[in-house]
């Protein structure tokens, strides 16, 4: 009876002092804890915070410390990113309207000191004018598409659309300026109707950002091509040119906003950087996909998919 009394008492005596350990392990945990979180705070470090333990309660919460450390790191970086993104939106937006309005003032200066100028030069210059202004009214309303897209405030209803004559229609609108630079047009268009689901504005707004790209940035490959192909759940449209293409380290910026490359491929608005920006937004507004791949002077294209509606 004393025996079983006195391993009784010895194993409660254990229990206490691993309790106590236990305790004692855990308290100082979370004063490290305590400490890291506060120089994380003071410094703004990023690191993950690591402790080799077996108490399954601090475990998951140092897992959840670790994720709102990483999600942080991310919110900052994303910071960062726009803070260069805003400074290259004023410098673009600085210089793209300046440059316009510097020649719209020049032409009407010239109009108002020299009365005596000749019909000719006078219908000129007023044409001057008009044309700057019209690159003026498109430069603003770029930005204001944009602005509404990313706000959600642009509705873009989603219906079944044909999209075999919506890709005809508007290779079409580009047949004189493409007859005009000499360009081989390679069209792989089906003969049957392929549906999908999308909006006709909005795919007549990225096809003709996409041709007129491909044609303006693409024209010394001496041809363009649209394809029109599709699977079981999918249909693909495949904007193409044979030009100097963009390099591999720019390929996964030129859908950023404001993004511009050395040479200006991505300048589908007048130097605003937003033409190929705006074509992603429209058809992410699609529920569709939209990527590139660039081999210089062999193949440049441009991919975009839809959800595939039957007949």
């Amino acid at each position: 009876m004393i025996t079983i009394l006195s391993n009784v008492i010895i194993a409660l005596l254990i229990c206490m002092i691993y309790q106590y350990q236990s305790k004692k392990g855990r308290n100082k945990n979370l004063v490290y804890i305590t400490n890291k979180l506060e120089q994380m705070k003071a410094s703004q470090l990023s690191e993950r915070i690591l402790i080799i333990t077996d108490d399954k309660q601090l475990i998951e919460m140092l897992d959840m410390l670790n994720q709102i450390v990483n999600d942080y790191q991310e919110n900052v970086r994303q910071y960062k990113k726009m803070k260069v993104s805003m400074k290259r939106m004023l410098a673009n937006v600085s210089h793209d309207l300046k440059t316009p309005l510097t020649v719209i003032s020049g032409y009407i200066e010239m109009l108002q000191n020299q009365p005596q100028i000749n019909e000719q030069e006078r219908v000129r210059l007023l044409q001057q004018v008009h044309s700057k202004t019209l690159e003026l009214i498109t430069l603003m309303n770029s930005f204001f598409d944009l602005a509404k897209l990313e706000s959600g405030d642009k509705d873009i209803p989603l219906e079944k659309v044909n999209l075999t004559e919506i890709c005809k229609n508007n290779i079409l609108l580009f047949y004189e300026w493409i007859q005009i630079k000499g360009l081989e047009v390679v069209i792989e268009i089906p003969e049957n109707p392929v549906f999908a689901l999308g909006n006709e504005e909005a795919l007549n707004r990225v096809l003709n950002n996409l041709i007129s790209n491909g044609l303006r940035y693409g024209a010394d490959g001496k041809m363009i091509g649209l394809k029109v192909f599709y699977d079981e759940t999918m249909v693909y449209v495949e904007v193409f040119d044979k030009g100097k293409g963009i390099n591999e380290t720019e390929q996964d910026r030129v859908f950023e906003r404001l993004f511009t490359l050395e040479e200006s491929r991505n300048k589908a608005f007048q130097g605003s950087g937003l033409g190929l920006t705006i074509t992603k937004r429209l058809v992410e507004e699609m529920q569709g996909d939209i990527s590139i791949q660039s081999i210089p002077f062999e193949k440049t294209s441009f991919t975009f998919s839809l959800k595939r509606l039957k007949k």
